[in-house]
């Protein structure tokens, strides 16, 4: 085998690789999209007090049992952004939006769009405005030095 048999090769594997990609990519979106209106007829806003907030693996957030069985097995190892928070007399946790994790302050108390155990959007913080995130800075300008 020469150098270009090779390189046809690998370049036919990694053509497979992106096809395959795109089409679960395009299936998990059909399935986002099946699951919207369910997600959005379940929002309700609630004021929670922030106790704590962690980035955790899902199997060491104490959620139900039924909600750890039904993460997708490729998501168990990630971590995921949980608040304890206190929501009326009860101590909750909840998973919430990576944005709205950056922005929920400790110790605060705060008006937040949840539906179900998840923390969607924050509206408000009592006492306070919310902070816009620092935009990204892009990787050229992080190499250079630049702002």
């Amino acid at each position: 085998m020469n150098l270009t048999t090779v390189l046809i090769i690998i370049l036919i594997i990694l053509v497979a690789v992106l096809v395959a990609l795109y089409f679960f990519g395009r299936r998990m979106q059909e399935r986002q999209a099946a699951q919207q209106p369910a997600f959005d007829a379940a929002k309700q806003t609630i004021s929670i007090l922030v106790i704590d907030k962690k980035k955790l693996r899902i199997s060491q957030t104490d959620f139900p049992q039924l909600v750890k069985q039904q993460v997708p097995w490729y998501a168990k190892w990630m971590k995921i952004p949980v608040v304890k928070a206190k929501v009326g007399a009860r101590i909750m946790s909840l998973m919430a939006d990576a944005g709205v994790y950056e922005q929920l302050p400790l110790n605060r108390e705060c008006k937040v769009v949840v539906s179900g155990i998840y923390i969607a959007e924050l509206k408000s913080i009592r006492g306070g405005s919310i902070a816009p995130l620092p935009k990204k800075r892009s990787l050229l300008s992080r190499i250079t030095g630049r702002r």
